[in-house]
């Protein structure tokens, strides 16, 4: 195939779901409720913790970054899928391509990252609850949330610079409904070594590093549950980390199953189902998840519907 420069690149093709032509009508409609869904649960918590002074508090903090990051994720790829499902106009230009990708990494490290800064909250408020408001003030939260961002933002800043870099081949369409990076890393001409062993670095840092810190949080929470068990301790235990714990479990069970779980799937229908979990499904169960087994956000959802009550300020 003969090499084209990124700049002679216009578009790729996104070939999208494989979904039968009877049922892409079903599918259309059953992701956009999805992704309403998920919009307006998202931005609820995120309206209610803003609110209710009550809910300003650590956890709650990371909550609503959380919320505004799932909000975000799941915009970034959801509605072009809608869009080109709908019109059947599968092609995206090269500079969307390129922003799209960019945007998915972003925010799905970000995702990771929150994830393992609200288990170290999590741990904290267990493990040593008479020290939580001392350890976890303000300035830690801002600059563990900040942190995050910052190594988001250089990750996939350093990625969507790499592949700017790169030639590609005559060949451009994407088994995918949006555009990852293996995907485009395997339409390319040029040598891709520099490119892989970033995503492998930045893999540990982005991954590992906050699933690390999640298992030794809940693992260091277990042990300090153990020493004294009694009902009442892992009730609180519970009541404590419960949503945390089914949202973590959601994320990275599903890296679990599919790709630890032998499957006669192809690679490529895998990584579209997990691509489907992390931005339509677990973004949409997030709110309800922490909704409906916290009492906090409970009491502040009745509080909202009921006008006659103002919020506290």
């Amino acid at each position: 195939m003969r090499p084209e420069n990124q700049s002679s690149m216009s578009e790729f093709l996104l070939l999208g779901l494989t979904i039968r032509l009877e049922q892409q009508a079903m599918f259309f409609t059953l992701l956009l409720g999805m992704y309403l869904t998920t919009l307006l649960g998202n931005l609820l918590i995120i309206l209610l913790i803003r609110l209710d002074s009550r809910l300003h508090t650590p956890m709650y903090f990371f909550l609503s970054h959380l919320a505004l990051t799932d909000v975000s994720f799941s915009s970034v790829t959801v509605p072009k899928m809608l869009m080109n499902m709908q019109t059947q106009h599968l092609s995206i230009s090269y500079p969307e391509c390129i922003s799209q990708m960019c945007f998915y990494i972003l925010f799905g490290c970000i995702d990771n990252l929150l994830l393992g800064v609200m288990a170290y909250d999590r741990y904290v408020a267990i493990c040593h609850p008479l020290h939580y408001t001392t350890i976890m003030r303000k300035e830690l939260c801002v600059l563990l949330v900040a942190g995050s961002w910052i190594l988001s933002c250089g990750s996939a800043l350093l990625h969507t610079l790499l592949l700017a870099q790169l030639s590609f081949c005559a060949d451009n369409t994407i088994p995918h409904f949006f555009c990852s990076l293996p995907d485009l890393l395997k339409l390319s001409c040029s040598n891709t070594s520099l490119n892989e062993l970033v995503i492998f670095i930045s893999g540990a840092v982005v991954v590992i590093l906050p699933l690390s810190g999640i298992l030794l949080s809940y693992g260091r929470i277990g042990a300090s549950i153990l020493k004294v068990p009694s009902t009442k301790g892992i009730y609180k235990a519970l009541s404590t980390c419960g949503s945390h714990l089914s949202v973590v479990s959601l994320f990275y069970g599903t890296i679990v199953a599919l790709y630890f779980f032998p499957s006669s799937s192809n690679s490529n229908e895998k990584d579209m189902i997990a691509s489907l979990m992390y931005t339509v499904v677990t973004p949409m169960l997030n709110p309800f998840i922490y909704s409906l087994r916290n009492r906090d956000m409970k009491s502040a959802l009745g509080i909202l519907f009921r006008s006659d009550i103002p919020f506290s300020k």
